[in-house]
């Protein structure tokens, strides 16, 4: 097994023993949080079950068969939630939350259809998907709700896990400095030094992997977070059999670009275990079932939301002079040129000043977006705040020239400064929303919004794009990054 370097003299290490510091429990609190979690989602359920009942027959008492169904349901639910593993949602990415939902929420609803089947209670079709839309409503809110709770206490330092880091190198030093940010939950202690030592990490280093077992039972420490570049296979083996025997996670280092956990599947490959990373492209099936999904939603949208747009272009065509909708030259698929619509908010003409004001505001991205910009009417102002201007790009995606979720339509001038990196972006059709929308929108930079498309580009799936245009809602509410 490979040797440290001779331990450090810092907080925690005195004459090579490991202190007594017990840390506050994450699992701990995870665990009572998550039983009020699991109330929530079996009254998201229940809220559903008799929402649907008094919208398909009426306010009133339900039947004392509808009763028993509602007395047996949270069974189903917490059973299936559970199954699910989503008391145990920190350890998931969002996108992969939001499928595991939709999943516990249809098999819980189809276990009730039968459960009702054999109570022989009277109940339709209609109520069947009524009571989903409304569980998935509900069930979604509610852990959205608890979030920003989780979220609100990470930064007080209750829900992070007291975490050994080991390794010394530089992966170990990238680690370290992601782990800052309270937002994901960890709480650095200490450092297990190994032969590959480079970087002093400004942690105690409480001792080696041979070390393990002891510091884990004295620091209290709740998950070992490996620098995979900092061990070799005995070293592992070490390490896995440690956090075994004491009952913490350990987390690996891997160097994979970022994906989603829902590509990656293990491998055991003779003693070695090996990460295997589904292909993703969009083609064959894939595409028919994206543009299918984008013209009947653009199409119901535009059917539901016509008296909303009559209003707002009446209110652009009174407020000021100039047509009501822009159209503006894009890039789309494989660099193909097309039309987009939107509904004005700059007086006319503003296109001659954008040179002026780059200059006098110092911008130089390859996109041009500014705050408290002149040439915005006040009716612009508004409706920049909620998005509601890009609403005309439903016309779009009914003609198939955008996407309802995909990477920002580009300018011909934006695509002619493009590097090559940048190019990728234009494999898949643009989008009127996109993870770009949803992570900050004209507050990223423009590097930074490619970043975004090109890993969904990467992770794209129709579970994805449901989860990005569930998020799309509450942030257009949020105004962030909307000028």
């Amino acid at each position: 097994m490979a040797q440290p370097r001779e331990l450090k003299q810092s907080v925690g290490v005195e004459g090579g023993s490991v202190p007594t510091i017990r840390w506050p429990s994450a699992r701990i609190a995870y665990r009572r949080l998550y039983r009020w979690v699991a109330l929530t989602d079996v009254l998201a359920v229940e809220f559903a079950l008799l929402g649907a009942y008094w919208i398909r027959f009426g306010i009133h008492v339900p039947t004392d068969d509808f009763i028993l169904l509602l007395a047996a349901t949270p069974i189903f639910v917490l059973g299936i939630f559970a199954a699910a593993h989503l008391y145990h949602a920190f350890r998931l990415a969002p996108a992969d939350e939001f499928r595991r939902i939709v999943f516990a929420v249809s098999a819980s609803l189809g276990v009730i259809m039968l459960d009702s089947f054999w109570l022989k209670a009277n109940l339709s079709r209609a109520w069947v998907g009524t009571s989903w839309a409304l569980a998935l409503f509900f069930a979604l809110a509610g852990r959205r709700m608890w979030h920003a709770r989780f979220g609100r206490l990470r930064e007080r330092g209750v829900l992070t896990f007291p975490t050994v880091i080991v390794g010394e190198n530089e992966e170990a030093s990238r680690l370290l400095a992601t782990m800052a940010r309270p937002a994901f939950g960890f709480r650095p202690i200490g450092a297990l030094a190994t032969t590959d030592v480079g970087v002093d990490l400004g942690l105690p280093v409480l001792g080696s992997i041979d070390d393990l077992p002891s510091v884990l039972a004295a620091s209290g420490a709740e998950c070992v977070f490996v620098a995979a570049s900092a061990v070799d296979a005995d070293d592992m083996k070490a390490i896995a059999k440690a956090v075994r025997l004491a009952g913490v996670e350990v987390r690996i280092t891997a160097t994979l670009p970022d994906v989603l956990a829902s590509r990656l599947t293990v491998q055991p490959l003779g003693g070695l275990t090996a990460l295997s990373l589904q292909p993703v492209r969009l083609s064959g099936g894939q595409v028919v079932a994206k543009f299918t999904f984008d013209i009947l939603v653009a199409s119901c949208l535009l059917i539901l939301l016509s008296p909303l747009l009559a209003v707002i272009a009446l209110a652009v065509a009174v407020s000021s002079s100039g047509p009501v909708l822009y159209r503006q030259r894009r890039v789309g698929l494989r660099g193909r040129p097309f039309t987009m619509l939107k509904f004005r908010t700059m007086r006319e003409g503003s296109d001659r000043d954008v040179a002026q004001l780059r200059a006098s505001h110092n911008v130089d991205d390859v996109m041009f977006k500014i705050k408290d910009d002149p040439r915005v009417t006040r009716v612009g102002k508004l409706l920049r705040r909620f998005s509601l201007d890009e609403l005309p790009q439903l016309f779009n995606v009914v003609r198939g020239d955008m996407s309802l979720v995909g990477p920002r339509p580009a300018l011909p001038e934006e695509v002619a400064k493009y590097e090559d990196w940048h190019l990728d972006r234009l494999e898949v059709p643009p989008g009127i929303t996109g993870l770009w929308q949803i992570s900050g929108r004209a507050d990223l930079s423009f590097d930074e919004c490619v970043q975004l498309d090109l890993f969904y580009i990467e992770n794209w799936s129709l579970t994805y794009e449901l989860f990005i245009l569930g998020k799309t809602i509450p942030v257009l509410f949020s105004r962030r990054g909307a000028y």
